[in-house]
């Protein structure tokens, strides 16, 4: 729930060294998806994660805000990315160097955050994610899962 730890490395759409962004899944069934990208390539998988160390699922109810679109054609035309984002026109996966001076623009117009279509691996054109900007303020969990609670279950 705290964007500043990222700061260092970056993500997609804010640069290393740049600010503070929570990554947030609009649905749980996308950020299965997430877990199952993190995986891949290991010789283990989600059933060998010991449940009390495995990534927790926090849900949060956000305020209504205004964000940047890069969830519908429109919005992705109107930063400059092609409509096939997340992918490119070749259908490869556009990298972090496409979104960041995106995501850098949006923060320094004092955006909200980014909403947009996911890059998960197995992700579909409906899933969605929001890059929060952290200006001082921090989320607050309504309620936090286990790993074995969220990701073996059907949770509500």
């Amino acid at each position: 729930m705290d964007g500043t730890p990222g700061i260092e490395r970056g993500g997609r759409w804010n640069p290393p060294g740049s600010f503070p962004v929570v990554y947030l899944n609009k649905t749980i069934e996308l950020a299965r998806l997430y877990v199952a990208q993190k995986l891949s390539g290991h010789p283990y998988g989600p059933e060998d994660i010991d449940p009390e160390t495995g990534d927790v699922l926090a849900t949060v109810d956000l305020p209504s805000q205004d964000y940047v679109d890069v969830f519908t054609d429109d919005g992705c035309r109107g930063v400059g990315l092609p409509i096939s984002y997340p992918l490119d026109a070749s259908g490869s996966l556009m990298g972090h160097e496409s979104c960041q001076p995106i995501g850098l623009e949006a923060w320094q117009k004092r955006e909200a955050g980014i909403a947009c279509r996911s890059a998960a691996l197995g992700a579909g054109s409906q899933d969605e994610e929001l890059a929060w900007f952290q200006r001082g303020r921090t989320l607050s969990p309504d309620r936090v899962l286990s790993f074995s609670d969220w990701f073996f279950s059907d949770v509500v």
